[in-house]
């Protein structure tokens, strides 16, 4: 890749518009759903699934899960985009709200 072509992706990461939402990874042989938030719904799933495989994700019982399963047996989900408030706080209470919402109607635990 040319010195010019790592400029531009750099630039192209940098100016790249959040994507801030809610999510639920289920365990499809438990059937438990455990329910996150995030300012970067776009590239959570590589994290999670990252953590998971190393083995020390900060949720335990998740961990358990895909400890005692295999990558097959978990389904990301994107539940609710957000609009990216200007004001931090604002969308911090906006995104606590909503997933106390996902997590009381699908039953799920926190991530």
């Amino acid at each position: 890749m040319k010195t010019e072509d790592k400029k531009a992706a750099i630039v192209a990461y940098k100016e790249r518009k959040a994507v801030i939402g809610i999510y639920a990874v289920r365990c499809l042989a438990s059937g438990k759903i455990w329910i996150g938030q995030s300012t970067s719904l776009d590239t959570i799933q590589n994290r999670l699934w990252f953590t998971l495989r190393l083995g020390n994700h900060p949720c335990r019982e998740l961990q358990l899960a895909w400890n005692n399963g295999t990558s097959d047996d978990f389904m990301f989900e994107e539940l609710e985009r957000m609009d990216d408030e200007d004001l931090a706080y604002v969308r911090q209470a906006r995104l606590k709200e909503r997933v106390a919402h996902w997590r009381s109607s699908l039953g799920g635990l926190a991530i």
